[in-house]
């Protein structure tokens, strides 16, 4: 007697299907399970949302406002008469600082936020994930960039208050803006490097203070440059905070010319060309 065997249709099924998906091409098959192809502009777009999202649950844009009117208050009442009787329209000659020392203060919190990626493990993990190498960095930038137009657009406001005005056309006053944005973001770019290097947000905000501080008070933006002893006349003068704001206080009356811009376009170039691949190298390295 001849006994059948049979094979529990279970088994007859995996087999037809191992079959079929050897005589099916390979690029068919790839096909049913594409591989991710993430964007990066779709990558940027949410990591920048997180960013500006993370920054209103902090109060970073209301700090971002706030910090202006400090400037103002703190350094235009002290000076004010002290610089009419040398005939200086102090509102005038005071603003490009207090703009500058707003873009300043814009870019420690760059740093800070950086550093609290790093320490809490959010760099590292974009690091294992599918997202292109410059992309946190950008997204960080692009919210610092947004923080960096609510503090200028505040300190327009208070210098208005103030008497500041723009005597040279719509043209001279876009340009004043943009270089103040330019000169936080070149800061933005190098704070960002040290805050991914740091491991102490606190720590980052404490040591950008006292350059700040110190290239702020040794410039031209708050005092002419005979203000200050012969032997450091030409530190002061030649920094760039003085020249941004050499450039920025003709820009809003008297009108700027190549003489004064040029030095701001060196800088401008040459902060931007150290403080960017740096702060990429830092944002992409494996810590």
């Amino acid at each position: 007697m001849t006994t059948t065997t049979k094979y529990p249709t279970t088994n007859l099924s995996l087999q037809k299907v191992a079959l079929r998906e050897i005589s099916v091409p390979a690029a068919t098959r790839v096909g049913r399970h594409r591989r991710p192809n993430p964007s990066a502009v779709m990558q940027w777009w949410v990591l920048t949302g997180r960013t500006l999202r993370s920054m209103i649950r902090r109060y970073e844009l209301v700090i971002a406002v706030i910090a202006p009117l400090i400037f103002t208050v703190g350094f235009y009442l002290p000076l004010k008469f002290v610089m009419q009787l040398q005939g200086i329209d102090y509102a005038q000659f005071l603003m490009p600082i207090i703009v500058l020392q707003a873009m300043a203060f814009t870019s420690i919190s760059a740093a800070q936020m950086a550093a609290r990626e790093r320490i809490t493990g959010f760099s590292s993990r974009m690091q294992t994930m599918p997202v292109y190498g410059a992309v946190p960095l950008l997204s960080r930038m692009s919210s610092g960039f947004v923080r960096s137009v609510f503090s200028l657009t505040a300190a327009l406001i208070y210098g208005h208050a103030i008497g500041f005005r723009f005597t040279e056309g719509l043209n001279q006053a876009i340009l004043f803006c943009t270089l103040a944005l330019v000169f936080s973001t070149c800061l933005s770019f190098g704070a960002d490097a040290i805050g991914s290097l740091s491991k102490s947000p606190q720590a980052t905000s404490q040591a950008l203070t006292l350059p700040q501080l110190i290239l702020g008070m040794l410039s031209c933006g708050f005092v002419p440059e005979t203000g200050f002893p012969e032997w450091i006349r030409p530190f002061v003068r030649n920094q760039p905070v003085s020249q941004f704001s050499f450039a920025m206080r003709d820009l809003a009356q008297g009108g700027v010319t190549w003489n004064t811009m040029f030095p701001v376009l060196m800088w401008s170039l040459g902060l931007i060309a150290v403080c960017a691949p740096l702060a990429y190298w830092a944002s992409t390295r494996r810590s």
